[in-house]
């Protein structure tokens, strides 16, 4: 019988596995972790976003600019797909507003679980704690709790994922064994800002009803002054922008014009201290207040139209992204360059690559499990492709 050896048990390697076992080919899945899909397990504990229920154009351009093979995954496993796989695993899912898609129990466990069970059910073996070490003499070798081992396969499939949270399982330790490597870089990721003493009743507050601004893209979702600088969905929107250059600014009014703003402004009456000015009659909030004084320091503003600009484009004076472990994800990673149009490492046949190890990066709010997914399903639908062409 064709056997297939899947490394990595996250998104994209138990996808792979799932669609090899259908086609029954004998898999078997290693991971270094003690337990399967534990960044999966993470990534639902405040609600699964599995993909966002969109037209498939709007889709990937949230990606922004990607290789032709990942576009092709995408558009053939996208959003409908993601959903009706769901669905198969007898998961139900709803909807929001927003269009992003969730199960209805709003974790990943259950969803987890059920996908496990169909791949036992199909004879799928998992050895977990099973921590690859690189290629040897056409086998894959492994450090495991009873000593090296090698493991022989028709087919292999990696999906070893990125370089962030690396106490789930994703250190990119892999690398080494490549040449065909883009550095690692955090992705939907905080940065850091030298918050002064006078924010510090601020910590932890989440921040609502504003629009950042890096370059020509926008976020009106919410974040949150951390310790050590900013997070959350907002933030997370223009990380790739600011992690690249591109200067942030936030707008304390984004639902009025600059004139309506300036309008306000004008209204200062003459014994009326700053303080109150900003509270009764620009009528800022005492978060947006805090950060205005924060971002303003050393500036004039004693002129009605400098208070307007800077009210509508605070600039945030941002230093460096948090910590790559503490990312969501990561770009970077094997070059997709490296691999044919069926996800098959050139240089060596029979071997594919998926999901976060690949070079790509992409917004949360569903894009990167949709992407995990899509990698997956290619590199499993390009192996049966290469197993009937040898």
């Amino acid at each position: 019988m064709t056997t297939a050896l899947v490394i990595g048990a996250g998104p994209a390697g138990l996808m792979a596995a799932d669609a090899l076992s259908q086609a029954e080919i004998d898999v078997t899945i290693c991971d270094a972790m003690p337990s399967f899909g534990r960044k999966f397990l993470m990534a639902g504990k405040s609600g699964l976003n599995l993909t966002k229920d969109e037209p498939l154009d709007a889709f990937i351009a949230r990606f922004g600019p990607l290789h032709p093979t990942m576009e092709a995954a995408l558009r053939r496993f996208g959003p409908v797909e993601v959903m009706a796989w769901a669905e198969d695993l007898e998961q139900s899912i709803f909807t929001g507003s927003t269009g992003r898609v969730f199960p209805t129990a709003m974790k990943a466990s259950p969803l987890l679980r059920a996908w496990l069970a169909r791949l036992r059910a199909a004879n799928v073996v998992f050895n977990s704690r099973w921590t690859w070490t690189g290629f040897q003499d056409g086998h894959s070798q492994f450090e495991t709790p009873d000593g090296t081992k090698p493991i022989a396969a028709d087919i292999t499939i990696l999906a070893m994922g990125g370089a962030s949270w690396s106490k789930l399982g994703s250190t990119g330790a892999w690398a080494e064994h490549f040449d065909a490597v883009a550095p690692f870089k955090p992705a939907n990721m905080g940065f850091q800002v030298a918050w002064s003493d006078h924010m510090t009743p601020f910590l932890g507050t989440p921040i609502k009803a504003t629009a950042l601004h890096a370059g020509r893209t926008s976020s009106r979702g919410e974040w949150v002054i951390s310790r050590n600088g900013i997070e959350g969905g907002g933030v997370y929107d223009l990380s790739r922008k600011i992690r690249d250059g591109a200067p942030l600014h936030v707008d304390l009014f984004p639902d009025l014009s600059h004139q309506d703003v300036l309008s306000r402004v004008k209204k200062r009456r003459s014994k009326q201290s700053f303080p109150q000015f900003l509270k009764k009659t620009v009528r800022l909030s005492p978060i947006k207040t805090a950060l205005f004084y924060e971002f303003t320091k050393g500036e004039d503003l004693n002129e009605a139209g400098k208070i307007a600009d800077l009210l509508k484009a605070l600039p945030v004076p941002i230093l460096d992204p948090m910590p790559m472990d503490a990312a969501i994800s990561t770009a970077g990673g094997l070059r997709i360059s490296a691999l044919d149009s069926h996800f098959m490492l050139r240089d060596q046949p029979g071997r594919f690559a998926a999901g976060e190890m690949l070079d790509w990066e992409a917004p949360t709010g569903g894009y990167l499990i949709s992407g995990c997914l899509a990698t997956g399903e290619a590199a499993a639908r390009g192996a049966l492709s290469w197993l009937k062409s040898i």
